[in-house]
């Protein structure tokens, strides 16, 4: 049976009243672990959120990574992706043709950029070929299925005799989305997107492309955002 909202806040009042706790797991998924382990959540591979509905997201405060909120590829690619990466890739660390580009309004070394207006989302190239191409329809309706709701936690961190310790402190449920509120978001670059392919020699292995933003970004992307 999922948690409910009410039911983790609960339980979140007492976590945060524990102040700095020690990391549960080494690595930058011990924050997550550790917090889905106090709550009681146990780990697994379900794709379903364990909350009521939610996705649940913890972050280390003084962090400034990209967060993942949903890959989206399904028939966006305006020409063959091999194609793709002979054309703008260039050799990954591994010594393989690759498109590893975190892509945003300005164009990169390959002369590729990403194109947004009030109808899609596109990755182009200053020639004016467009690579892949989403509807901002599509992208919100991806996001409300990834992310119909999240609950995302906030952590200051230390290092003690080299663990990490959390103090979680911060609770945020945040939902509803549009595809209006998505393009500000694209044209104000709080949103990005990661190409990830390489050339496998008859065809590219695409590990799926990322739609990313900034933690402090995050409510920007919803309509609503309460503390829980």
């Amino acid at each position: 049976m999922k948690m409910t909202t009410a039911e983790f806040s609960e339980k979140f009042t007492k976590i945060k009243d524990k102040g700095f706790v020690p990391s549960l797991r080494n690595g930058p998924t011990g924050i997550g672990y550790t917090l889905e382990t106090l709550l009681g959540i146990a780990e697994n591979n379900d794709a379903a959120p364990d909350i009521e509905g939610a996705e649940l997201k913890a972050h280390r405060t003084d962090s400034n990574n990209l967060i993942t909120l949903f890959t989206f590829n399904n028939k966006a690619w305006k020409m063959p992706p091999l194609d793709a990466v002979k054309t703008y890739g260039s050799l990954d660390r591994d010594g393989r043709q690759g498109l590893y580009y975190t892509m945003s309004l300005k164009p990169n070394s390959a002369g590729l950029f990403l194109y947004v207006d009030d109808n899609e989302v596109s990755v182009r190239h200053i020639s004016g070929k467009i690579v892949v191409s989403w509807t901002l329809e599509s992208i919100a309706e991806r996001f409300i299925q990834k992310l119909p709701a999240l609950i995302f936690v906030s952590a200051f961190t230390e290092i003690r005799d080299d663990k990490e310790y959390f103090h979680f402190y911060r609770a945020q449920l945040m939902k509803d989305t549009t595809p209006e509120l998505l393009a500000n978001q694209f044209k104000s670059e709080n949103i990005f997107v990661d190409l990830r392919l390489h050339d496998k020699g008859t065809m590219a292995r695409n590990h799926g492309t990322g739609f990313r933003t900034y933690a402090d970004k995050l409510p920007s992307l919803f309509r609503l955002v309460l503390d829980i």
